[in-house]
């Protein structure tokens, strides 16, 4: 039985990833930050962890406890969107949060998990086409667009690393979907964003990985 971590599965893209995964008989582990948000998760079919991916040390607890488990797939869906950052207003210790959760942790989860990697062996994070420069013709968000081009780099930078041992990486975009981020107004429902993403890590290959894809299967401008 194949098996996936999903870290950060509380509610929107990763939850919808966690009853997908679920349904289709792979066995689900996903993170909630604490144990209140775990019963959905739970009821959904995965077996609930804590961690909050901010705190290296709980990044830390999360891999020992996955001592003995392999990881066919690890899928960092954690983010956040951040507060006070548009031109004039932008607030440099939320600034600085967001390239913590957004940029850092998925690096620090790739680090304290890779020797869990197995099978399937691949690392993707949860990222966003407004972290493509090339796409960013409205300006705004900065914290956000910085933070997801930021981690754009990273996932390059691993796919790089961690080809020795055979382990693909891929930066995701999900579109604009209809998730407490993205707001009622955005096209895309869940489910469809994330059968697309899984069609993408489903068919990944060592020519694909360190790319940032879209889930309909386009390879995104960097």
């Amino acid at each position: 039985m194949p098996t996936i971590l999903i870290v950060g599965a509380s509610r929107g893209l990763g939850l919808e990833f966690v009853r997908q995964y679920a349904a289709d008989g792979w066995r689900v582990l996903a993170t909630v930050r604490d144990i209140a948000q775990g019963r959905a998760v739970s009821e959904a079919g995965a077996e609930v962890y804590i961690c909050d991916v901010a705190d290296l040390a709980s990044v830390t607890r999360l891999a020992a406890s996955l001592a003995d488990t392999g990881l066919d797939i690890v899928l960092h869906s954690a983010g956040i969107y951040g507060e006070r950052q548009e031109f004039g207003a932008v607030d440099p210790d939320e600034f600085l949060k967001v390239m913590r959760v957004d940029a850092l942790a998925p690096l620090k989860m790739a680090e304290a998990l890779a020797d869990r990697l197995c099978g399937r062996k691949i690392f993707a994070a949860m990222s966003s086409m407004m972290g493509s420069v090339a796409e960013n013709t409205s300006g705004g968000s900065h914290a956000y667009r910085a933070a997801k081009a930021a981690l754009n780099m990273v996932i390059k930078g691993l796919a790089i690393d961690l080809a020795p041992r055979g382990i693909l990486t891929v930066a995701l975009s999900p579109g604009w979907v209809r998730t407490d981020m993205g707001g009622p107004t955005a096209p895309l429902e869940p489910p469809e964003s994330v059968a697309g993403m899984r069609k993408v890590l489903a068919a990944l290959t060592p020519e694909n990985s360190g790319r940032l894809m879209h889930y309909d299967g386009r390879r995104l401008d960097w």
